[in-house]
């Protein structure tokens, strides 16, 4: 098991193929979700994702503060369905939070999660701040973890 973590512009062209074919993958074709998944947004961003023996299985995107939101971000949260179960979703999210705090110095995270993940990102420290709401045809949270 590996673990990157790279900005776009570091990020090589079979990992940026890789990487947006995983989000395809999971958010397009396995969940049936008709979206623009390229959204001017890889490229402000920091790309977290984790290899098992050289393949793709679980990614995070971490935008900066003042660009999607006024707080900094964590999005596109996956892992690939033959990977889940082994706690690859909760090891990546504490990095990239490890990562926000220790590295950039925030102390509040935004996340826009699907509603039946509330208890995953509240296990992590993230608490609910909006009711659900559609977004792409499904139910969606805001949900904002902060430094204690």
């Amino acid at each position: 098991m590996d673990l990157f973590i790279k900005s776009f512009d570091k990020l090589t062209n079979d990992e940026l193929y890789a990487l947006l074919k995983l989000r395809v993958d999971v958010f397009v074709v396995e969940q049936d979700c008709p979206y623009p998944e390229l959204d001017n947004y890889d490229q402000q961003a920091m790309h977290y994702f984790l290899k098992i023996n050289g393949e793709f299985a679980a990614n995070v995107r971490i935008l900066p503060s003042n660009s999607k939101y006024e707080e900094v971000s964590i999005g596109r949260v996956l892992v690939l369905k033959k990977f889940r179960r082994h706690g690859y979703a909760q090891e990546i999210m504490q990095k990239a939070i490890d990562y926000i705090v220790n590295e950039w110095n925030e102390k509040r995270i935004k996340v826009q999660g699907q509603e039946y993940l509330n208890d995953f990102y509240s296990g992590l420290g993230f608490e609910q701040v909006s009711d659900s709401y559609l977004e792409d045809g499904i139910p969606h949270i805001d949900m904002i973890w902060e430094a204690k």
